[in-house]
């Protein structure tokens, strides 16, 4: 497949130098450069439980990375096979996040040497990569390639320095020219129908808007007719048909190969890239594929802990989430799903996705993260321990302690959003930020338990009055008990796309009181039930030393599925929250049934195994003990 209409040209490259006006001086200043406006919300800080773990991943894991060893592969180009050129990438983009948070020097100094360790391997032709002259195009390389683009533009975003964004610009010139020059269609490349080699559609994308430059457009424009050209992965077309993200292609003979199509995290990945390319070219089919592949994916896919696959590959796991599974609920997974929502929440303001993120954050990523803060797991199941994955391509890390941190660093960029002159509660936290709109600024601060309990305050301090909308999410498991008050006064206002928006003029000293009612329910699914508050998954744990976890049970309800208990912020434990649930244990009914009924501790999902101990054990979905004469059967 020829790409000659892109390949490099005078006027191409004078566009690119025009394009490249910002200062190359790193700092506070940089948070202003790039083709990006300021952030109209600065200066977050998150508390709380959350707030802790996020500073956590920074302190144990980001601060901690050997970047110099993540650049060695870039030194040697003889590769042929591995996807070690992954991880500097993944590290630095949830390093940038991580920076743009906390603002630490420190920080912004190790990312800085990185980068500028990583551009000086740049060839002459502009690859950056590790593979062998004759095995460019094959295996991971284009993958690899396209995490190194992502952080050289997210570093020139950062700082704003010239050379970094034309080394990004070099790299992708590259690539274009392999291709054309091998006549080769990068959807026949790489691994899963050529998903893996298509996800660089979404640096692309960004490469276009940085610079303006044609030829980018054009190059991703192909990309999305290779993806579309029969016998390829077809992204579009089969969302749009409804075909389920587990049936995408047919089973695969070799499950780790170019026929299986099922990959989870490389499906989601080139999704993103067609949600970014729709911002360029207001083409609604690509929004409209993906967020039918998000219903595909929650339908079919997710689990109670807000994630899914198994083996990293959609399985149809929604329905069999309590079948004791191999390798579920991969990291990666975990967090790309995390940003797949979060980008469609960005572009669409519905709040179904910043529901699955939350469902997600508070479960399935929490759960990643040793107590410690030291690791990131490779898989999470929902019942039985944690370990330390595997070292990957003869590296002291692998792909999920790589990629995991940019969860923890994505949570503030999501929490609040300001846009259309709206500010968006997305997530209820215990936070500060500042927010700008024009010369004014507004400070915000959000107090809440949530969710422990459903209670929510919200306090603005402006030095002049500002006249801009408040957007409060309706979380879906509030069940329409939402209500709102305004300095005391009832706000009667109408819930739209998932938001309550407030339109006025604030002025210092406005707060505005949520009360959501939050209950204790049993969920149930192929004779097994689980524990669940608002978006939050509660597990037994061996620690607790009060029974077999994995013993068959009847948890006591009342007729609406309700638990009479109400989890309490756990002190001196291994757990965040402790959570008494009464249940009748195993199968004998010989007993006094009053004095049968006994108080089981379960503790937050996140917490279950943390500290990954292989004679330990947690379980999330409980055995139901049947009882036939009972009707229906799970009436004690």
């Amino acid at each position: 497949m020829k790409y000659s209409h892109i390949v490099n040209s005078v006027a191409a490259l004078a566009l690119l130098s025009l394009s490249l006006n910002a200062s190359n001086v790193p700092g506070e200043s940089a948070r202003k450069c790039g083709n990006n406006a300021p952030e109209a919300v600065s200066g977050i800080k998150i508390g709380g439980y959350i707030g802790s773990r996020i500073d956590l991943c920074n302190s144990g894991m980001i601060m901690q990375e050997n970047v110099d060893e993540l650049v060695e592969p870039f030194r040697h180009k003889n590769d042929t096979w591995s996807w070690s050129t992954e991880f500097i990438g993944k590290w630095m983009l949830g390093a940038m996040d991580m920076y743009r948070y906390n603002g630490d020097p420190a920080l912004l100094e190790k990312i800085s040497k990185g980068i500028h360790d990583l551009t000086a391997t740049q060839e002459p032709d502009g690859y950056i990569g590790n593979y062998a002259p004759d095995k460019r195009l094959k295996a991971w390389d284009i993958w690899g390639r396209k995490y190194t683009a992502l952080a050289l533009i997210s570093y020139y975003r950062l700082t704003g320095e010239k050379p970094v964004l034309e080394a990004a610009a070099k790299s992708i010139d590259c690539l274009i020219n392999d291709l054309n020059e091998r006549n080769t269609d990068i959807a026949k490349t790489g691994n899963y129908f050529g998903m893996a080699s298509c996800s660089v559609l979404e640096p692309v994308v960004y490469l276009y808007k940085e610079t303006g430059c044609r030829k980018y457009l054009d190059f991703a424009l192909s990309i999305v007719e290779s993806i579309e050209r029969e016998g390829s992965s077809q992204l579009i077309t089969k969302a749009l048909n409804g075909v389920p993200v587990s049936q995408r292609s047919a089973f695969p003979k070799q499950w780790w190969s170019f026929s299986n199509g099922m990959k989870a995290y490389e499906m989601m990945s080139c999704y993103e890239g067609l949600v970014e390319l729709a911002s360029v070219t207001g083409n609604q089919e690509y929004i409209t594929a993906a967020e039918k592949t998000v219903e595909s994916i929650v339908r079919d896919e997710i689990n109670i802990a807000g994630s899914g696959a198994a083996f990293e590959c959609w399985y149809m796991g929604r329905e069999r989430q309590t079948i004791p599974t191999y390798h579920t609920m991969e990291t990666c997974v975990t967090f790309t799903w995390m940003q797949f929502c979060a980008r469609l929440l960005d572009k669409t303001g519905n709040s179904f996705y910043a529901d699955q993120f939350e469902r997600t954050m508070y479960n399935a990523l929490m759960a990643a993260m040793k107590d410690d803060g030291t690791q990131i797991s490779k898989y999470s199941p929902l019942e039985g321990h944690r370990s330390q994955g595997e070292e990957q391509c003869g590296m002291c890390i692998n792909c999920c302690n790589a990629n995991g941190p940019r969860g923890y660093a994505l949570i503030p960029k999501t929490a609040l959003t300001f846009k259309d002159n709206c500010l968006s509660v997305n997530l209820y936290l215990p936070m500060e930020a500042s927010l700008s709109i024009g010369r004014k600024s507004v400070q915000v601060k959000v107090e809440t338990g949530y969710p422990v309990d459903g209670k929510v305050r919200l306090s603005l301090d402006a030095r002049k009055a500002s006249e801009f909308s408040l957007a409060l999410r309706v979380p879906s498991w509030s069940e329409g008990s939402f209500a709102v008050t305004v300095n005391g006064e009832t706000c009667a206002c109408a819930a739209e796309n998932g938001f309550v928006k407030i339109s006025r003029k604030w002025q210092s000293g406005d707060v505005v009181e949520i009360d959501m009612e939050m209950k204790t329910k049993v969920v149930e699914l192929n004779n097994m039930q689980a524990v669940v508050r608002g978006p939050l998954v509660f597990a037994r744990d061996s620690r607790f030393s009060d029974g077999f976890v994995d013993e068959s049970a009847v948890i006591q309800t009342d007729e609406n599925g309700c638990v009479a208990a109400v989890p309490a912020f756990a002190q001196d434990s291994f757990c965040w929250l402790d959570l008494q649930v009464p249940m009748i244990l195993g199968a004998n009914l010989e007993d006094d049934r009053e004095k049968a009924v006994r108080l089981i501790h379960f503790c937050d999902f996140a917490s279950a195994g943390n500290d990954w101990d292989p004679h330990g054990r947690y379980r999330v979905w409980i055995p139901r003990t049947l009882h036939v004469m009972s009707e229906p059967y799970h009436r004690y």
